[in-house]
């Protein structure tokens, strides 16, 4: 069957078609992530909407399922068997400075809009690496640079073209299919496969911006500086704190990303510099084009695993919690959400937990989960979960998933993938499944 699959599908498709042992496949299957892989019966390298259209309605056909990959980042699920949809080669970027929008194929990264948008004085709502897929990350949410600023990404979501389980291709708008815009956009990949989407720029062309590095000894004083300070700071001013691993030891690293005046921005973080000595300062006013730089996520696959909390405080005891599980073996972050962040959008969308304060994100960097004891512990703060940061595997099972939802949003995406995708056949994912 798999043969007479993928012999159906090269004459259908403008992309390559690869099955396992093929020269090409194991290259196809790389993402971004390294602690999973997709072990699909065959790969559609698609080229153009027309080749995801294909693949999906002869995957169906067979009675197989369907995953997506582009740059491999969001991985939750690994693909056992059915068709992967790859859409790596579908990059292509249009900006309109004229409307200060977007529109992106399937497979572009933010870095991309980004390029494209700064001559204009505009930029994406984008994350804090560019090399993130733009369609998985905005539709996860888009837990933005600049969020506390100008909001989440997915609530600038204008249009979708997005395949359906029945092999349909479809325009959708928040006007034309409210239902399936509200379960794409927070629902990720559980009801189609995005093939292009447009979406709306901010203006922003400069910013005061990059990292105040403290020895990781500080953490303690830095913490609860930071804790203080985050309380009183205008919605101008992003930032967040991670303990992050470094060649002599561990450092604690403060990102600002303010979108006020250079001048205001230095005498809004004096607080933060009067903690202790920094290893390394690395503020000033850049070109947007530079927000990668605050950051620095480093550009290179790796295996990694994850796990989240939507805090709705920042207590002293929940920040001790935090501390006494930072261990040199995980990457602990903690971004400052509030300000445009808690903000309703302007059209309806599936994503939840406006209202926590904090977002912590816990990381291994050889792949194994996320240690749980962290997450118990703050279960009395905790709101739920943000999808795009949650884990693969057990971290990606259906009862977390649930998590990353309100209860009401949850069941509305169940029913709605009942409607659209009753059979399921995208459950390779953060998945929801179909209402009984």
């Amino acid at each position: 069957m798999t043969r007479t699959l993928a012999s159906t599908l090269a004459g259908r498709v403008a992309g390559p078609v690869f099955l396992p042992g093929q020269d090409g496949f194991e290259e196809e299957l790389t993402g971004f992530n390294l602690a999973v892989r997709h072990r699909p019966d065959v790969i559609v390298g698609a080229r153009e909407a027309g080749d995801v259209a294909a693949a999906v309605e002869a995957a169906v056909a067979h009675g197989l399922p369907v995953a997506v990959q582009s740059a491999g980042h969001g991985f939750s699920v690994p693909a056992t068997g059915g068709v992967l949809i790859s859409t790596r080669r579908m990059t292509g970027v249009q900006v309109d400075p004229k409307t200060r929008t977007a529109r992106v194929a399937a497979g572009a990264r933010l870095g991309q809009v980004i390029a494209e948008a700064a001559p204009y004085g505009l930029a994406p709502l984008n994350g804090s690496a560019p090399h993130v897929g733009v369609v998985s990350y905005t539709l996860g949410g888009g837990l933005a640079l600049l969020g506390r600023s100008h909001g989440w990404a997915a609530d600038r979501v204008l249009a979708l073209d997005v395949v359906t389980a029945d092999g349909r291709a479809r325009r959708v708008t928040p006007d034309s299919e409210p239902d399936l815009y509200w379960a794409l956009v927070g629902g990720r990949d559980n009801v189609g496969v995005v093939t292009a989407l447009e979406f709306g720029l901010v203006e922003v062309s400069r910013l005061y911006g990059g990292g105040l590095f403290f020895d990781a000894r500080l953490a303690p004083g830095v913490l609860e500086a930071y804790r203080e300070w985050t309380a009183g700071v205008p919605a101008e001013m992003n930032s967040s704190l991670a303990l992050i691993p470094a060649p002599d030891g561990r450092l604690c690293h403060v990102r600002i990303a303010y979108t006020g005046p250079a001048e205001e921005g230095e005498r809004l973080v004096e607080p933060l510099r009067r903690v202790g000595p920094r290893v390394l300062e690395t503020l000033r006013e850049m070109p947007y084009a530079e927000c990668a730089s605050i950051h620095d996520d480093p550009p290179t696959p790796m295996p990694w695993g994850s796990d989240n909390a939507m805090l709705r405080e920042l207590d002293e005891k929940a920040a001790g919690i935090i501390l006494a599980h930072a261990g040199p073996e995980v990457i602990v972050e903690l971004r400052h959400l509030g300000g445009a962040l808690a903000a309703p959008p302007a059209r309806p969308n599936a994503v939840g937990h406006r209202d926590a304060a904090f977002m912590l994100a816990v990381l291994t960097m050889d792949g194994r989960p996320a240690p749980a004891e962290v997450f118990r512990e703050l279960q009395p703060w905790t709101l739920g979960r943000f999808l795009s940061f949650m884990g693969h595997g057990e971290a990606a099972g259906p009862e977390l998933v649930r998590t990353a939802y309100p209860a009401a949003h949850h069941a509305r995406l169940a029913a709605i993938k009942a409607v659209y995708d009753p059979g399921n056949v995208f459950r390779f994912n953060y998945n929801v499944a179909p209402a009984s």
